[in-house]
């Protein structure tokens, strides 16, 4: 009888240890499952404009856009900031042109920001940083396109109403005609399926003081008026893109691969690495094309926050004390990168286009 009920537990044990294993098995491969989507995720394709002030950082991010698989760069709109939108604009179609992509329509978008009345000229410390001419100084053949009619914040809204949850805003100077274009159609934040900017500084000081980083600073208003908005956006902003960093060492592998592209680039960014006292430079809009497609770059806090507009605190962006607790905060903050990946895969598509133009 002893050994007759030893057997039926040895049994039952088998069994419990069986449906144990199945289950291990079921939970691994519902991980597994889980774990390829969300990669799938990350890399899906979209629809981007790319909004822009048209400076040396500004020209690799247009650059990582055209190159990179998961991007179809539907349209350029332009804004002041490193240059005047005029400037934007004749750089961008010189650029567009030799990269072989003529194709892609460029709009003229704000000429100034919220607090000023005149058209925005660069000041001599930013002419100095990305050259007269925004490009380094150097001289592009110029393209015979010219810039559309239409205005850049009436493609905003165009686009966002043809391509919906596929269209990604990429804004990396100052966000006036973003929030022009929110102002016009109060929906388009609803509309699309994500907003990134370049811009902001949490953890780090700022660039063009001890609290703003330049893009901010340009129009604070305009950027005040987005970030307390309701607006969901991705803020890649100094905390992580002044951890990218390209050396002169990159640019000789454009400069040695005989292209006009190649050449054109490593002349236009060298200028950008002489001017710095690290003989390196930030990729601070590269950086945000790449976190559109690849949000696993960076780690993020979602948070609400304000920019301060007074003299005090002029372009400081600020985490909200007084909504810490509010479940839907709109603005998710970068704070660290994965940077060793960041570039290699800069670095990877930049190559790959620049062997073909």
């Amino acid at each position: 009888m002893k050994n007759l009920i030893c057997i039926i537990c040895v049994i039952l044990f088998s069994v419990s240890c069986a449906g144990t294993n199945k289950e291990k098995v079921s939970t691994e491969t519902a991980t597994t499952t889980a774990n390829t989507e969300e990669a799938v995720k990350e890399v899906k394709n979209v629809k981007m404009i790319y909004d822009t002030d048209l400076g040396i950082d500004d020209a690799m991010a247009l650059a990582y856009a055209l190159g990179s698989p998961n991007i179809d760069l539907v349209g350029v709109t332009l804004t002041f900031g490193n240059v005047s939108t005029e400037t934007s604009g004749r750089n961008t179609l010189d650029i567009l042109s030799l990269l072989n992509r003529e194709d892609i329509p460029v709009y003229a978008g704000a000429l100034h920001s919220y607090s000023d009345n005149a058209t925005f000229l660069p000041a001599a410390a930013i002419k100095r940083i990305h050259g007269d001419n925004g490009i380094g100084n150097v001289q592009l053949p110029t393209s015979k396109k010219t810039v559309e009619k239409q205005s850049a914040v009436d493609f905003i809204i165009e686009s966002a109403n043809k391509y919906g949850k596929d269209l990604v805003i990429v804004a990396v100077g100052p966000v006036t005609n973003l929030q022009d274009a929110l102002k016009k159609e109060p929906k388009l934040k609803d509309m699309v399926g994500n907003i990134v900017i370049m811009g902001g500084a949490l953890t780090v000081p700022g660039n063009v003081s001890e609290v703003a980083e330049a893009n901010i600073y340009a129009d604070p208003v305009a950027a005040n008026e987005l970030f307390t908005s309701e607006t969901p956006f991705t803020m890649v902003g100094l905390d992580v893109t002044v951890r990218a960093r390209l050396t002169k060492e990159d640019t000789k592998k454009w400069r040695d691969l005989g292209t006009a592209s190649g050449k054109a680039f490593a002349d236009i960014v060298d200028y950008y690495i002489g001017i710095s006292s690290s003989a390196s430079c930030a990729l601070h809009d590269p950086l945000a094309v790449a976190v559109a497609v690849h949000p696993e770059l960076i780690e993020t806090i979602s948070m609400h926050m304000f920019v301060g507009t007074s003299k005090e605190n002029l372009g400081r962006t600020t985490g909200d004390k007084t909504k810490l607790n509010d479940p839907n905060p709109n603005v998710k903050v970068g704070v660290n990168l994965d940077y060793q990946k960041f570039l290699a895969d800069f670095n990877t598509v930049l190559t790959e286009l620049f062997k073909k133009n």
